[in-house]
């Protein structure tokens, strides 16, 4: 089999990530695509010694079980099947099934933090950083949290002042410094999002 693609998609919550990935996936053949969302390797909240949800800080790189994400990228990369942890937001914890996902053409990494890993940059073909205003973001992780993950508008905002903004600032701002693409405002930025669809398939081919 030959080696697969690897994108990598980073930038700030809320920065349209995933809409970036979902526009990109519109053109390519789907069969041959699979999405690895870093979200999905964070640690059980039984490993943080009993800290309750509102001690832990969930966007600093060590809530990341980022080592289990490079091992399972490096088996993909190797023609080989994983499986991909399955995680609930609600209660913090790792369900006990996981998901199966077998080795494609394409392969893209989503998360705030993956440019942050040296070992996991170096598994990226392509690099691509979202870049959105922060007071947008702030709103559309509002809007997720509160609709999609059930919690109160004083724990988000909390949440948001206590770790986000801070560790935004100090993992993830400097983290563009590696991206070979910046995409400013996201999904809406049609024409960025078309240049690297032909970056892509010209890779492909």
């Amino acid at each position: 089999m030959k080696k697969p693609l690897v994108i990598g998609i980073a930038g700030g919550t809320g920065s349209g990530k995933t809409t970036v990935t979902k526009k990109i996936l519109d053109f390519l053949d789907p069969d041959k695509v699979v999405v690895l969302r870093h979200d999905s390797y964070y640690k059980d909240i039984s490993a943080f010694n009993g800290k309750s949800p509102q001690e832990i800080n969930f966007d600093h790189p060590d809530a990341l079980e980022t080592s289990l994400l490079i091992k399972h990228l490096r088996e993909l990369r190797s023609g080989h099947k994983i499986r991909q942890p399955n995680y609930d937001y609600t209660s913090y914890k790792r369900l006990d099934t996981c998901t199966d996902i077998e080795p494609v053409s394409v392969i893209i990494v989503e998360g705030i933090l993956i440019f942050n890993e040296k070992a996991l940059r170096e598994l990226m073909d392509i690099k691509i950083f979202v870049d959105t205003d922060a007071d947008e973001r702030l709103l559309r992780r509002l809007s997720r949290d509160l609709l999609e993950r059930g919690r109160s508008i004083q724990s988000v905002m909390d949440q948001y002042i206590a770790t986000v903004k801070p560790m935004h600032l100090e993992f993830v701002e400097p983290s563009k410094r590696w991206a070979n693409i910046i995409i400013p405002e996201g999904g809406e930025n049609v024409v960025a999002i078309d240049m690297v669809v032909v970056k892509i398939r010209e890779m492909l081919n």
